[in-house]
């Protein structure tokens, strides 16, 4: 029941855009023979490549994918190098393929790669979020854009309720001062809570909402959800989640918000200085969705007066997010780099997805249709 409006939404994903598809000239996905050249982009993990056999998403080693390419024929090359004119991204861009990449290392695909790109089919994202590539180019370019969608939902809901625990509780001020050799109850009990009875909203209620929702029913909470489309009703009676129309409503009611929602350009800084002025001071906020739906400085300001009383996600503007990032330094911050959708369950099956999404392109079938995020010149509905 709970993935039922993610198929239905899937099959609504291409309807039509007007006639924006009437100069496209698609560059048929389906692999004529001989051999591809593939060029993956992902963290490097150094010494911790060979530490678990399952840690696919490094460059060390490349979803497990290798072997299997290059046992076909095919070129696959995989870096880490993926920004500035002289990159090693950069020197594979004007004859490559296929080009996959990830949201916690992304490789950046912006309209000028995309026409630099002739030979261009298929851009794969290992996960979820293809937000990293200019969608409209992509779609003008007639290019496909797939993800393995459903393969971290787990692990970003978990992480998601993590973080709404480690701010609740003040968990981090505790865990300083037992590195530091401080001992101060008080300084961490002034501002720890129980979640039981608070008021807790997702801002997007997809497959990691829902899930997220029905992680949080047995702490007795407040739940309420803001989406574009409303739960089924037996859904939404079995998590006990109240549905809110009107964001700037509900927004106001929320002693925790969680963001749940894709990055497009009604969502790019949605939360910003106005918006956050009018959330209860001291409300908590949890993003593991995309960062440039926060307006940065607003949520350092915030932090930094306590209208925002505590702020945690794995996601920055840019990636990696360089050393004198502002987020690194405010206030009440539980932030880590972007690790919640890359548990090594997650690698696992969103390597086993980019390999089945090979698989399809190289023998001319479809993907199935849920991992559509670009085909045929139309975006999924979810980035429209």
């Amino acid at each position: 029941m709970a993935m039922k409006r993610g198929a239905a939404s899937a099959l609504r994903a291409f309807t039509s855009s007007g006639d924006s598809t009437s100069s496209l000239v698609t560059r048929h996905l389906h692999a004529s023979p001989g051999s591809k050249k593939i060029v993956g982009v992902f963290y490097d993990a150094k010494e911790y490549a060979a530490k678990n056999p399952n840690f696919l998403g490094c460059t060390e080693n490349a979803l497990g994918i290798r072997q299997w390419l290059e046992s076909q024929g095919h070129q696959y090359i995989v870096t880490s190098d993926k920004e500035g004119p002289y990159c090693e991204l950069e020197k594979h861009i004007p004859d490559l393929h296929v080009l996959i990449t990830t949201p916690f290392h992304p490789a950046y695909v912006t309209a000028e790669r995309i026409k630099k790109a002739k030979n261009l089919q298929l851009l794969l994202t290992a996960g979820i979020g293809s937000d990293h590539v200019d969608l409209k180019a992509a779609a003008d370019a007639g290019l496909t854009v797939a993800e393995v969608t459903g393969s971290n939902v787990v692990s970003v809901a978990e992480d998601e309720l993590m973080r709404i625990l480690i701010l609740v509780r003040n968990f981090v001020p505790g865990h300083h001062q037992v590195i530091t050799g401080d001992w101060n109850v008080a300084g961490i009990a002034y501002r720890a809570y129980d979640l039981e009875g608070k008021t807790v909203g997702t801002v997007g209620a997809g497959r990691i909402g829902r899930l997220l929702l029905q992680r949080l029913k047995p702490f007795n909470c407040n739940l309420l959800y803001h989406d574009r489309l409303k739960m089924d009703p037996e859904l939404e009676n079995q998590i006990g989640a109240k549905f809110e129309e009107d964001l700037d409503k509900m927004l106001p009611k929320c002693d925790i918000i969680v963001i749940n929602m894709p990055l497009t350009e009604k969502t790019r800084g949605m939360f910003n200085k106005d918006r956050i002025a009018k959330l209860k001071k001291g409300v908590l906020i949890v993003n593991n969705a995309r960062a440039a739906i926060m307006d940065t400085q607003a949520v350092v300001d915030g932090c930094s007066s306590g209208q925002i009383g505590g702020y945690s996600g794995d996601v920055w503007n840019p990636q990696p997010a360089p050393k004198d990032h502002p987020w690194r330094y405010m206030p009440n911050q539980a932030m880590t780099p972007h690790i919640s959708g890359t548990t090594i369950d997650a690698q696992i099956r969103y390597a086993a997805g980019v390999k089945d999404m090979l698989d399809r392109y190289f023998k001319g079938e479809d993907f199935p249709p849920q991992h559509y995020i670009v085909k045929d010149g139309e975006l999924a509905s979810q980035y429209r």
